[in-house]
């Protein structure tokens, strides 16, 4: 059997399920309007059909996938709103984006008087590479509607829960790995302004060397990153509003990530440049 899938948009990550699934033999449409250059070259790369509209994109899709930075996937919701009511055969739609229970409920309710099936969903890994391919949690009422996406290469994992269950699993992750990298970082520059970075590296060489390593692999990894990570933490303090602390622990974290991406933006760089002073005092 062929599938047709349409994935909007043609980031590393959308791109790279885009190749994945058309890997595995099914036809991936993608939608460009609006997009850049760059989206366009790896959206070809990776083997999508560019199509002219929305109507061009979902009409006969077995499936559609939401592949965003998170401050567009409400917006997306409501711009294909009006061609999925039209259509008599929908596709299931499955939101990919990092963000919030609240705001997958949000999404639910825009696509609800469309008649389309809608999916939860949270990617936790980067792009498909070979070998490797990230998880991706489904939830929701229709999410054994989404099984089949494992025939064409994802690795979908399904959880029992309503929509936000995957969301809240992408959050949960999210908050946990990319919260201790944004610890180790602020430490880190605490450390270099009081003169303690190369005592205090020296104590986790000893006492944390697992720590120190994954903090030397992740962080510098972190910098071109960053300024996509700060809606996505401005996600996670959403998330966890019904405890005031820790949203505000997480909307700080989203200052930090736009600081760094400053740092790393900046060119020249300041002699007090803080992605300069976290390679340095790492070791790069």
């Amino acid at each position: 059997m062929s599938a047709v899938i349409g994935i909007i948009a043609q980031g590393t990550m959308g791109a790279g399920v885009g190749r994945r699934l058309r890997e595995n033999g099914a036809e991936v449409r993608t939608l460009l309007a609006g997009r850049s250059a760059a989206s366009a070259a790896r959206a070809e790369q990776a083997g999508m059909v560019a199509v002219a509209d929305e109507h061009a994109l979902l009409d006969g899709a077995q499936f559609f996938l939401s592949i965003l930075p998170p401050g567009e996937a409400e917006g997306l919701a409501r711009r294909l709103a009006p061609a999925l009511t039209a259509m008599p055969k929908k596709p299931v739609y499955l939101d990919c984006n990092a963000v919030s229970p609240q705001s997958a409920i949000r999404i639910g309710e825009i696509l609800s008087p469309t008649g389309v099936h809608y999916v939860d969903a949270g990617i936790i890994g980067g792009p498909p590479r070979p070998g490797y391919g990230p998880a991706i949690y489904a939830s929701g009422a229709h999410v054994g509607e989404a099984l089949p996406l494992k025939e064409w290469g994802l690795d979908l994992r399904a959880i029992e829960g309503p929509i936000g269950a995957a969301s809240g699993m992408k959050m949960s992750y999210a908050g946990i790995t990319k919260g201790t990298t944004a610890i180790a970082s602020a430490m880190l520059l605490g450390a270099a302004r009081f003169g303690c970075a190369e005592a205090l590296i020296a104590e986790l060489s000893k006492s944390q060397p697992q720590m120190l390593a994954q903090f030397r692999a992740g962080i510098p990894r972190m910098y071109d990153k960053a300024y996509r990570w700060v809606a996505e933490m401005q996600e996670i303090s959403d998330f966890l509003e019904a405890n005031p602390p820790s949203h505000d622990i997480y909307a700080a974290v989203a200052r930090l990530y736009d600081y760094l991406a400053a740092a790393d933006a900046e060119d020249p760089p300041s002699p007090d440049n803080a992605v300069k002073t976290l390679d340095r005092v790492l070791g790069y």
